[in-house]
């Protein structure tokens, strides 16, 4: 894992057209601007996680019946 300190305003730009700012810091948020071809989809970590969870009891449940 690469971890990078970042200010207000700056960026980082990851493969071709993928850019990621900070706009905000207050307190501990930060908010963050992504600007990805539209092609990409971008998903908010929890949602995965709670997705394959998903995934995990409804294969269970399928074994047991």
């Amino acid at each position: 894992m690469l971890v990078l300190s970042r200010k207000t305003e700056q960026e980082v730009v990851i493969g071709d057209g993928i850019v990621v700012k900070v706009l905000g810091i207050t307190g501990d948020r930060v908010k963050i601007g992504l600007t990805a071809p539209q092609a990409l989809s971008i998903v908010r970590g929890e949602l995965l996680a709670k997705e394959k969870d998903k995934e995990k009891t409804n294969g269970l449940e399928r074994q047991s019946t």
